[in-house]
């Protein structure tokens, strides 16, 4: 049996969103359908920003969301929120939308497998804003593994 392996690269702009926790695991699929190309193989999602960032969730339940956004104010505080950055060049919520950027990343790496994101039943990508007003993200995607193969035709 040989293998086929093949790389799949493209830049996806996610629209601009509020303050909080948004699944964007569709956004990712239907933004770049190569995936369905792999059999096996890794997809490794990069967000190209330092005030937001990416984690893993539950994908069903919005009280999750509400409930990482508001633990995330309360144990990063804006500046002037109980705590004074040197850095908030770009307003109160600068430094710390830095702040909680580090501390979830910006990049994940999820497995493929027969075409699709080897997810949990009950898992999502969440896009972390941090930033009281921004514009769209953009992620990088990177996908790459064994393709599926066409099956073999008589002769």
């Amino acid at each position: 049996m040989s293998s086929n392996v093949q790389f799949f690269q493209k830049t996806i702009k996610i629209p601009a969103k509020s303050r909080g926790f948004h699944i964007i695991t569709n956004n990712i699929t239907k933004g770049f359908p190569e995936i369905q190309k792999i059999q096996m193989g890794m997809l490794n999602v990069f967000l190209m920003h330092t005030s937001a960032s990416l984690t893993i969730n539950e994908n069903c339940c919005s009280e999750v969301r509400e409930d990482m956004k508001n633990h995330f104010r309360r144990t990063i505080p804006d500046h002037n929120e109980g705590v004074k950055y040197l850095h908030s060049y770009e307003g109160n919520d600068d430094q710390s939308a830095h702040i909680k950027s580090s501390e979830l990343g910006v990049s994940l790496t999820i497995p493929i497998h027969n075409g699709s994101l080897g997810l949990g039943t009950w898992q999502g990508i969440y896009l972390g804003e941090h930033r009281s007003s921004s514009g769209g993200r953009k992620v990088m995607c990177t996908a790459y593994g064994q393709t599926f193969q066409e099956k073999n035709k008589k002769k």
